[in-house]
């Protein structure tokens, strides 16, 4: 079920009952893009569309927003990432823990999946990336960090994610990667954009 309300004078909200609906959705604008639209926000379960008020009025915006079908095969666009991986994150024992086996199971379901970027938040540059197995449901730390590292590979929730910077963090780390995720002197400035699909790739540990 789509719902859409005004987000100001010049944006709208879509609300999506869930992150496969925002996926579908956001899939589906980007390929079909509607005049007058600056920016589209993906993010847990609404999709933010800012409008140019000058081409489009609120409530047109609105009408075709509610026109838009999802593309349910969302995760089969995008480009592909390739992200190297060094699996020697403090948390690892702790995960492979939760899921009940070894460690080097963690990190071959971990590089076996293929992740897709669903939206961006918490920091610049940091992508919620989302498993098309849908089987990932990791706790954040009891006690966040308050430091943790750039390029730090991280799981919570349904959720995995690189820390583009040093900031404080409760997910939990597994591994770290040496790509710079987030450059404000390269365009883009974020690798993890939102439809992006991403691999990792184990690099061993050190």
């Amino acid at each position: 079920m789509i719902h859409v309300r005004p987000s100001g004078t010049a944006a709208i909200l879509v609300e999506l009952d869930d992150l496969d609906e925002v996926l579908a959705y956001y899939a589906a604008i980007l390929d079909d893009r509607p005049e007058g639209v600056l920016d589209i926000v993906p993010a847990a379960r609404t999709v933010l569309i800012v409008v140019d008020p000058d081409v489009v009025d609120l409530a047109d915006a609105a009408h075709r927003a509610r026109e838009v079908r999802p593309r349910y095969d969302a995760r089969a666009g995008g480009d592909v990432l390739e992200l190297p991986v060094v699996y020697d994150g403090e948390d690892l024992a702790d995960v492979a823990s939760l899921l009940s086996c070894e460690v080097d199971e963690v990190i071959r379901r971990h590089t076996e999946e293929e992740w897709t970027v669903a939206f961006c938040g918490f920091s610049p540059g940091f992508g919620y990336l989302t498993a098309a197995s849908g089987e990932w449901d990791i706790p954040r730390r009891s006690n966040p960090r308050t430091k943790v590292p750039a390029g730090s590979v991280a799981l919570a929730g349904e959720f995995s994610g690189v820390y583009p910077r040093e900031s404080p963090g409760g997910w939990q780390l597994i591994g770290r990667t040496a790509v710079t995720t987030f450059d404000l002197d390269r365009d883009p400035a974020a690798l993890l954009r939102p439809n992006t699909r991403v691999r990792f790739v184990d690099e061993g540990r050190s």
